[in-house]
């Protein structure tokens, strides 16, 4: 890998670290100011702040795995972050897009990851509400992978996007 390019995927990593440490430190703030006192409303009838403990995985799914459910859980992170860094390194430096959904990728896992580990749960604390619809509670951890997951998605759309029109220009 030449030096530019492995300095632009250093500069990729560096913001998934500065996410993960805005993650982390969002936390221990809803770990301390909101555990054992109320829920502060932000924004009323939106955006609340609210602790709450997730066991399980996203959207609070499969909370009563126990032990074994817990370190399945860390293996899978675990996994899920080596095969996106793998893919992080195997991605041209041209394509931003993707790199940088990794990098959001890889920070959200590991703000989840050192959770679990460390505390045998992760936190979350961002409550949304919409009219009658309740969002279920989540971190800055998980904004982060769904935001990569979705530009992920996004450019795996477009290419097909482009495959399937260069074939049918290919065909007239």
């Amino acid at each position: 890998m030449k030096r530019g390019a492995a300095l632009w995927r250093l500069a990729y990593l560096l913001a998934a670290g500065g996410v993960f440490l805005v993650d982390q430190m969002s936390k221990a703030w809803a770990a301390r100011a909101l555990r054992f006192g109320s829920d502060r409303i932000i924004v009323p009838g939106l955006l609340n702040f609210s602790y709450a403990e997730n066991r399980g995985i996203a959207f609070g799914q499969l909370q009563e795995g126990g032990p074994f459910g817990h370190w399945f859980l860390v293996a899978l992170a675990g996994l899920a972050a080596l095969f996106v860094l793998l893919y992080f390194f195997r991605t041209p430096r041209s394509d931003d897009r993707v790199l940088g959904a990794c990098a959001l990728l890889l920070a959200g896992i590991f703000g989840n990851l050192f959770d679990r580990v460390r505390l045998g749960f992760v936190i979350d604390f961002i409550d949304l509400h919409v009219s009658n619809h309740h969002w279920p509670t989540f971190n800055i951890a998980d904004a982060s992978i769904c935001i990569g997951a979705a530009l992920l998605a996004l450019d795996i759309f477009r290419k097909e996007g482009g495959a399937r029109r260069e074939v049918g220009n290919g065909n007239r």
